[in-house]
């Protein structure tokens, strides 16, 4: 695993509330190898941009706490980095694009501003030097420099969206992590977006971990794709596993409810039920109540993920899976 810039080893996230605790993230296990993007893949409470945040080392405590687990970065474990250390790399050796570019930028402070104040944060250059990449990054992401001074309430969703993009990178990362990053914008600019974040990515030679619940944009940009379900991994695998030989009930489910323009159905098939309660998790597979290939043994045994192959791997009873040790 020496060409892994990212390897997360048995993470877990909980949120103590006064209802209880949230366990968000369960013995999540990744790896992520330079220049390579990885999908995650869940519907919303899966606990995919918790997992973001975890990297980040922005989980808010209280209510958040990582209560186990290593994240290791360039051979160094984050978790145990001090506030100042992680704060040299955040931004610049690991950054974020936030899920609503709406709320990502400061309303008050010009976009060419918020561009330079995290060149200046992490590069030692003055103010005008700052200014003049700032311009660069700008015209990097198809915006003309000459709007460096404007607000963001001058740009459209997609500008933004393009502006946070442009932060982003403003420091090279070795690895960036893109919450849902065209969720807000509609199709066309979607597009364009994906478009500019893969030759952004293959110029600065970028690892990226893209967190969604679209399938169509992971087959447009991800090598790799983790499928996550109450916190836990489901299914691991190449892009072609995951979309060729889908393994896991639940990945079926997804991949069964997405509109075929090859067949002409009335209805889709939509996964029966609901997630589960993050406050009182199944004691068993926590896709159990939910799977149409449930056993009793999933009702009762949690498992580990399973290799199927040498890139492939399912954590189901369906193949061969063992019980899971070592709980929390």
């Amino acid at each position: 695993m020496n060409d892994s810039i990212l390897k997360i080893n048995n993470l877990y996230i909980d949120y103590k509330t006064d209802d209880g605790v949230v366990e968000a993230v369960n013995d999540l296990n990744l790896s992520i190898k330079k220049g390579e993007t990885l999908g995650l893949v869940g519907e919303t409470g899966a606990g995919k941009t918790t997992t973001a945040l975890g990297i980040m080392r922005l989980v808010p405590d209280p209510p958040g706490e990582i209560t186990k687990g290593e994240i290791i970065f360039n051979g160094e474990n984050l978790l145990e980095k001090s506030k100042k250390e992680i704060s040299k790399i955040r931004g610049s050796k690991i950054s974020m694009i936030f899920q609503d570019p709406m709320t990502s930028l400061n309303p008050v402070i010009t976009v060419g501003d918020q561009i330079a104040e995290v060149i200046r944060l992490h590069e030692k250059i003055s103010k005008a030097q700052a200014h003049i990449k700032a311009k660069e990054m700008l015209e990097l992401v198809g915006i003309p420099g000459n709007r460096f001074s404007e607000y963001p309430n001058q740009f459209s969703g997609g500008m933004k969206q393009r502006v946070v993009i442009a932060i982003a990178l403003a420091c090279s990362p070795e690895l960036l992590i893109a919450d849902e990053p065209t969720t807000a914008l509609d199709v066309t600019i979607q597009a364009q977006v994906l478009d500019l974040m893969n030759n952004l990515k293959r110029d600065f030679k970028t690892s990226m971990i893209l967190i969604t619940h679209d399938l169509g944009v992971v087959a447009e940009i991800c090598d790799k794709v983790a499928i996550m379900y109450a916190g836990e991994i489901l299914e691991y695998g190449t892009l072609e596993d995951i979309f060729n030989n889908p393994s896991h009930p639940y990945t079926l489910g997804l991949l069964g409810s997405i509109p075929n323009l090859d067949e002409d159905v009335y209805r889709l098939k939509p996964i029966q039920g609901l997630t589960p309660d993050p406050f009182n998790l199944p004691n068993g597979c926590p896709f159990a109540p939910r799977c149409p290939q449930k056993r009793d043994e999933c009702d009762k045994n949690k498992f580990e993920l399973k290799a199927i192959n040498s890139t492939h791997k399912v954590r189901c009873i369906l193949f061969g899976s063992t019980k899971k040790g070592g709980q929390k």
